[in-house]
């Protein structure tokens, strides 16, 4: 079948379904990312939307286009389109696209991995707190979970993590930075880290808040892949790039790391709307930047202001923020919840903790006023 019913590159051929998206509904391709999401946040419904650490200010107003031009080819199988995105992310960092696999969500590149890595009798080592997905699959696979506290400051213990990785560990995964805690592993450390885990091993290291890292102590894994096959980096179209909704995420990794993967992924897994918005955003750098630049102003500018109160916050390098409530959170978030406002879940082994995305500018102001009046009728520390 001719590549050119369904490859990205010819959408300008449907653009006239573009334009008339524009005008049925203007507020999606605003060029002012606070209007859109005035638009389209749960807020809009008297919900402020603060739990799930999503991007309030959605997809760049370029692959909203995009997506308005999938009409075309949507009774089309993206099978170029799949390739196509592959090869864009081959591009991006510099591998082929043999090194890289599409997930739906990174959940499913999660799910794979422990698929392809992991069997009955076999462990799972993971930091405690983190993103639990992993170790929930390695339960459903009858692999142990074996869990590392974090450290008095919040953070990975990788010397404990690899003393604890046996003949029987088939995956390490390094949350970095960490879910949700939002403290990250630096370079140094994973440069002692990775050479004393097994290399039977995966080292699954997931990256889904890379793009809000400001710290200068941080690097990304992909450096590591070429000298270590067993390290494998995990990416998602859900944070910064704001489709949390549409499903992609991606890994990269070594070839024969990767094929090793591969036959577990769902075939087609990822639409065709979805990969042309991707691919797109990948190309909007611009409109990255302004997310990034917006959302870590917001988180700093919460952080002062609970800081001036005596608030204790654990250093965050994500976009979310998790506070010390000093008592358990279970009915500061109802507390929160009755005042339509959604913040994150309880986290047993962070019980006095509240995990908070960071929402627009008004979104946060209005979540700091009720965060007053709850810690006012609940704490003795001044609100």
């Amino acid at each position: 079948m001719s590549k050119a019913l369904f490859s990205r590159r010819d959408f300008s051929r449907t653009i006239g379904q573009s334009l008339a998206l524009a005008v049925a509904a203007p507020h999606l391709l605003a060029s002012n990312p606070k209007d859109r999401a005035t638009a389209s946040s749960p807020a809009a419904s008297g919900v402020i939307r603060i739990s799930a650490n999503e991007n309030p200010y959605g997809p760049s107003p370029k692959a909203i286009a995009a997506i308005a031009a999938c009409g075309g080819i949507a009774a089309r199988y993206p099978d170029v389109a799949h390739r196509e995105m592959c090869d864009a992310l081959a591009k991006l960092h510099g591998v082929t696209r043999d090194n890289i696999v599409l997930g739906c969500g990174s959940g499913e590149i999660l799910r794979v991995a422990d698929v392809a890595f992991l069997a009955p009798g076999q462990n799972a080592v993971a930091a405690e707190p983190t993103f639990e997905a992993v170790l929930e699959y390695a339960r459903v696979l009858r692999a142990e979970p074996v869990k590392i506290p974090l450290t008095a400051d919040h953070r990975h213990d990788l010397p404990r993590m690899a003393a604890a990785c046996t003949s029987k560990t088939g995956l390490v995964y390094v949350c970095n930075p960490n879910n949700p805690t939002g403290t990250i592993v630096t370079r140094n450390e994973m440069a002692e880290f990775i050479p004393r885990v097994p290399a039977t091993a995966l080292i699954l290291i997931d990256e889904a808040y890379y793009h809000f890292v400001e710290d200068p102590g941080y690097e990304t894994a992909l450096g590591w892949i070429r000298e270590h096959p067993n390290v494998v980096v995990v990416r998602t179209f859900s944070k910064v790039y704001g489709m949390a909704g549409m499903r992609l995420g991606y890994a990269v990794g070594a070839k024969e790391t990767i094929a090793r993967m591969r036959p577990h992924l769902l075939n087609s897994n990822a639409n065709a709307a979805v990969l042309s918005a991707a691919e797109t955003s990948l190309g909007d750098t611009e409109y990255v930047a302004s997310c990034r630049e917006r959302i870590n102003g917001t988180r700093q500018w919460l952080m002062d202001q609970l800081a001036k109160k005596g608030w204790q916050v654990v250093p965050s390098q994500t976009n979310f923020v998790m506070i010390d409530m000093t008592r358990d959170v279970r009915p500061v978030i109802e507390s929160f919840r009755d005042r339509n406002i959604e913040v994150g879940r309880r986290f047993p082994s962070m019980s006095n903790f509240l995990r908070v995305t960071i929402g627009t500018q008004p979104e946060m102001e209005k979540f700091l006023v009720a965060f007053r009046e709850i810690a006012a009728t609940g704490s003795s520390k001044a609100a």
